[in-house]
């Protein structure tokens, strides 16, 4: 590990070069850039899930620590491990203080690997309109998790208003398990679906997305019972068509599936580990239909996946406001998109 303090980002571009040359590694061979936006407070939590997902997609790992943007002096340090605590990967967590904090990508850009996709994972509330980051503006994919937020739900009907082709939401990642489970539950049957119950906390962001995914699936609009005995989704059930009411219901890391005039089965539903979640996210790099559907059917907006893909940025100083509020003028620095 190279550790470098108050530097600059020209620096850390040559350390790294220097590093990996004395790793060994002569090729790239990366699959992806996933730069992480975390606060301070979770870079270890963010770097343990990173380290998960690099096993599986070898990649340049960008971790962002951005603080103290009113600070009037700027300082750059960074930490650079190449094949070490990390995993197969090569990282840079990166510490940005003052206004440079908010100009991370002038540290970020050259350290990006060539001509392989760009992910931008927020491991934080990230900004209300994702083009006012330029990290998620550049990145191909952009990950966040609504589970960080104060208002779950509210945080996804922004995802939504908010949306390009090429977003995704964690809490759509803790549903496989579930979507592949009540998938497989018509393997045997054929019969019509004519209405469907989710039994979850009404903060749940995992039971909205899989109300929308069965409204898009579907056609049928689920009724939510929110419930405060559980912290998470608790079942799930489906009336059909010729009188069948299939249902499945989670007990702990156990999901057990009822149907008429069948014995119940005990099957595996396993709560994962954040770096699974993010590695599965990994795994495509292209947009999410099925995930654009079920956003839009939960939160009421049509035409998700026909918006345009690219993001302009749009420059916005997140310090302008605080300064306001203080009575003290804005700072006089302006950046074109």
């Amino acid at each position: 590990m190279i550790g470098l303090w108050d530097t600059t980002g020209n620096e850390v571009v040559k350390a790294l070069a220097a590093e990996r040359r004395s790793a060994g590694g002569v090729a790239s061979g990366m699959a992806l850039t996933l730069i992480v936006v975390v606060d301070e407070k979770r870079v270890r939590e963010a770097e343990a899930a990173a380290t998960i997902a690099a096993a599986a997609h070898p990649c340049r790992l960008l971790v962002v620590v951005r603080s103290d943007v009113d600070r009037d002096r700027n300082r750059l340090d960074a930490e650079i491990v190449v094949g070490g605590r990390l995993g197969p990967c090569e990282a840079v967590v990166t510490r940005m203080y003052g206004r440079l904090a908010l100009h991370a990508e002038s540290v970020v850009m050259p350290l990006l690997v060539p001509d392989v996709p760009v992910v931008t994972w927020w491991h934080e509330e990230p900004p209300v309109e994702i083009a006012n980051d330029f990290l998620g503006v550049v990145a191909d994919r952009r990950i966040t998790d609504a589970a960080q937020a104060k208002d779950p739900i509210e945080a996804l009907r922004q995802r939504a208003r908010d949306y390009a082709p090429g977003d995704t939401d964690l809490a759509w990642s803790r549903i496989t398990p579930w979507r592949t489970l009540v998938a497989g539950a018509f393997d045997t049957t054929d019969a019509k679906v004519t209405g469907a119950k989710v039994v979850a906390p009404r903060t749940d962001p995992t039971a909205a997305l899989m109300s929308g995914w069965l409204t898009a699936r579907l056609g049928v609009q689920p009724e939510w019972e929110h419930t405060d005995a559980y912290p998470r989704m608790r079942s799930v059930e489906l009336r059909c068509a010729n009188g069948d009411q299939l249902e499945l219901v989670r007990e702990d890391s156990m999901a057990t599936f009822r149907r008429p005039g069948q014995a119940e089965r005990h099957l595996p539903l396993v709560r994962r580990p954040l770096g699974d979640e993010l590695a599965e996210e990994l795994r495509r790099l292209d947009a999410d239909q099925v995930y654009a559907d079920a956003l839009g059917a939960v939160t009421g907006l049509s035409g998700l996946q026909s918006r345009p893909a690219q993001r302009v940025h749009v420059w916005k100083d997140p310090a302008t406001a605080s300064r306001a509020e203080a009575g003290i003028s804005a700072h006089p620095e302006t950046k074109q998109a």
